[in-house]
């Protein structure tokens, strides 16, 4: 099971401000930087080489929109943050990931912080993703897990006559928010059906493993909710436009993100209630099926208790007792064992404890 808290292997305590030690694990060995130019003739996307790393920015209304992949080649993300002349503490913040989604104005640039949730085979998988949006460029930087999020937003940009092309780079910072959100629906959808597998495996006969599974979904949940419930606020600041980076055209369609945002929190409390009832009905399964047994042993041995009274009586070895030298003493006490056996039977199943 992944930890909540990720280990910050070599950062130590009074280090200075701004001192970038990466947190969490390394997805991807090499960083890869590709770089896309559009504006509504077209658009140009490249690659660029960490070792001759040269950033610029395409003069307005073309909009640059580089996007890093893989974060953990500290000396290339200082090349970086100083090509762009990014904050100390922004680039801390980006190597770091385990931040809580978050949102801050720097004035000419806006930082971003949201989390990427991806279903898996082996679970939900989470990616950290850092967006720094400026007049006309947005810097984007993925912890580089396989695939990419931001396929389909790639492919839009490709369409000369879609609506990323004729809108700025606040609106494809919208989009790749957007991107993210889409995932958590999938993400919810998968926990959805697990739960409905693990309630009919809860109703029929509960395991160990159920526990076990039941706990996994649990803690997915709670990671979920710790991570859609901040991104809330990251949308709402956008809304408000308290920086002019974001125009009023764009924010018709952050509100309808917002919506979706509120939706996905409203699922995610939805599933967790579902969790915690699932638990009380795995406890009481496994109270009621302990219950069952122990009524069936208390039965056994009520019915045995006078049984062994009467085997008892008659294996004392007094040498003068009446029924011994009767010849069908023997017979006799067996038949008066069955019907001890048979009388209470039958006394329990009118009591209705059979």
């Amino acid at each position: 099971m992944k930890k909540i808290i990720k280990p910050r292997k070599g950062l130590k305590a009074g280090a200075s401000p701004g001192t970038l030690v990466h947190v969490g694990e390394v997805r991807q060995s090499a960083t890869t930087l590709t770089v896309a130019e559009y504006g509504n003739e077209k658009i140009e996307t490249r690659r660029l080489d960490p070792e001759n790393l040269k950033l610029r920015v395409a003069p307005e209304p073309v909009v640059t929109w580089v996007d890093v992949e893989g974060i953990s080649d500290l000396p290339l993300m200082e090349k970086i943050g100083a090509g762009f002349g990014f904050h100390p503490l922004v680039l801390e913040d980006i190597v770091n990931t385990d931040q809580r989604p978050k949102s801050e104005d720097y004035e000419t640039y806006l930082f971003m912080v949201v989390k990427m949730f991806t279903p898996s085979n082996e679970g939900t998988l989470s990616e950290q993703i850092s967006l720094l949006l400026g007049s006309n460029w947005l810097v984007t930087f993925q912890e580089g897990l396989d695939g990419d999020p931001f396929a389909q937003v790639r492919d839009r940009l490709k369409n000369p006559d879609g609506r990323l092309r004729t809108r700025g780079a606040d609106y494809l910072c919208y989009a790749l928010i957007d991107a993210v959100v889409d995932n958590y629906f999938l993400v919810l959808e998968d926990i959805a059906n697990r739960i409905e597998d693990l309630e009919e495996e809860l109703m029929n006969m509960p395991t160990p493993e159920t526990l076990a599974r039941l706990y996994r979904l649990k803690r997915e949940v709670l990671l979920l909710h710790r991570s859609i419930w901040p991104l809330r606020e990251v949308v709402s600041a956008l809304i408000r436009r308290e920086s002019p980076l974001v125009k009023e055209t764009t924010v018709t369609y952050l509100r309808d993100l917002y919506d979706h945002t509120i939706q996905v929190i409203e699922t995610t409390e939805t599933l967790r209630d579902m969790l915690s009832g699932m638990l009380d009905i795995y406890l009481s399964s496994v109270s009621n099926r302990m219950n069952a047994i122990m009524k069936v042993l208390t039965i056994i041995a009520t019915i045995f208790m006078p049984l062994t009274f009467i085997a008892g009586l008659y294996g004392m070895n007094f040498k003068h007792m009446p029924e011994l030298e009767y010849p069908l003493g023997y017979p006799i006490v067996l038949v008066l064992m069955a019907g001890v056996t048979i009388g209470m039977l039958i006394f329990f199943r009118k009591k209705r404890w059979l």
